[in-house]
């Protein structure tokens, strides 16, 4: 496979999956938008309280078909360069 570089990312909370992540892939570079977080949230049974959970991330490359076969790598820089998020920052 190829190398992926991760390059930046500057979504930030409470939204931190509405950022645009620069990444280099075989030394050309993209910026894809729209990371998906493996977090959640929701209320308890009653509604009182609040919950989130941080999970890792995973992309949508349905703009970039042509990275596909690079989405484990792609997923893999993020995962380390990212904090983790969840679906939640704005609750």
């Amino acid at each position: 496979m190829g190398t992926v570089e991760f390059v930046s990312y500057d979504g930030a909370w409470p939204a931190l999956c509405l950022g645009t992540l620069v990444i280099k892939v075989d030394g050309k570079e993209y910026q894809l938008r729209g990371l998906c977080s493996g977090g959640s949230c929701g209320f308890s049974d009653d509604y009182v309280e609040s919950f989130i959970t941080k999970g890792p991330w995973s992309i949508s490359l349905y703009e970039y078909p042509e990275l596909e076969p690079y989405r484990e790598e792609i997923e893999m820089v993020i995962n380390e360069n990212v904090e983790q998020g969840c679906c939640g920052g704005c609750l």
